[in-house]
Formats: C-alpha cells, sequence, structure tokens
C-alpha cells in the first residue's frame, strides 16, 4: 500500500466537485463545489479525495493549509497512484 503526499489549490464555489488539472510545479489544481466557510470546502475535498481512491474516511487527512486555498494532503492506504486523480 501507498502513502500520497499530494498538494493542492482548491477553488471553492464551483458548480461540481472536479480536477482541474496539474500546474507546472505539480500542485493539482482542484475545483469543489462547497464554500470556504466552516470548514465545508475541506470536508468536500476530502469525501472527493476518499472516493477518487477508494479508501475509508480517516485515511485522508489535510497536513497544513486548513485555512488557506493551498493544501497539503496525505492519503494512506491506497494501491492507487496519482494517476487516478489526474486526467491525461
Amino acid at each position: 500500500m501507498n502513502e500520497l503526499h499530494l498538494t493542492f489549490k482548491v477553488i471553492p464555489n464551483a458548480p461540481k466537485t472536479e480536477v482541474v488539472g496539474r500546474m507546472d510545479n505539480g500542485v493539482i489544481k482542484i475545483k469543489i463545489s462547497a464554500p470556504p466557510e466552516k470548514g465545508k470546502a475541506n470536508q468536500e475535498l476530502l469525501k472527493f479525495l476518499e472516493r477518487t481512491f477508494n479508501v475509508t474516511k480517516g485515511e485522508v487527512s489535510i497536513t497544513s493549509g486548513e485555512t488557506s486555498r493551498l493544501k497539503n494532503v496525505r492519503v494512506t492506504g491506497t494501491h492507487r497512484d496519482i494517476s487516478s486523480l489526474i486526467k491525461k
């Protein structure tokens, strides 16, 4: 099983939650449908990643950037890699 450490640039209040792509610096740009208030966008990001990587609640966590649009995330307990998140 892998442990992934990913960095996201989060764009809240989008029509739907989806990965937009990867920036030149390796940061993954993602649109989140939830607003950036009371942790709603963070919760939506975690749920999206849990579904994408097919892991349970608690295996995805924000390690830094909880109040920032730039977030570092750790995903544990997955056999998938970054390609399951980024479409070519």
